[in-house]
């Protein structure tokens, strides 16, 4: 497999820094500040959280083998530990960082 030449790969880097970026100062270009959001976009930020992390709990258990060891419990275990954590300290962030440490420490040390 031959690799892309040295300008390539600036290019690509650069175009993902643009696009990334673009992405970020899009938005307060569009809405300023002393004008209040459009409704739909209030409504988009009320709901598409919950429905990102659902899609994502939806993409990371897809594969998972329940008819064959272990049969899903690391991944059940996972988000069980997810969900008290975050019933708990209310915080995205560690919740989801709790759960992928429990949920990995599981299938490389309990369930090989």
């Amino acid at each position: 497999m031959t690799s892309m030449p040295l300008y390539q790969q600036i290019a690509v880097i650069a175009i993902c820094a643009v696009v990334t970026i673009a992405t970020r100062v899009v938005p307060f270009l569009i809405f300023k500040p002393d004008k209040p959001l459009p409704p739909y976009m209030e409504y988009l930020g009320k709901v598409l959280p919950g429905a990102v992390f659902g899609m994502i709990v939806v993409y990371c258990l897809r594969n998972t083998p329940v008819c064959k060891y272990p049969y899903g419990i690391p991944e059940i275990i996972g988000i069980v530990v997810t969900v008290a954590v975050h019933l708990y300290k209310k915080n995205m962030m560690i919740s989801m960082v709790a759960g992928t440490i429990v949920y990995m420490i599981s299938v490389q040390m309990i369930f090989i």
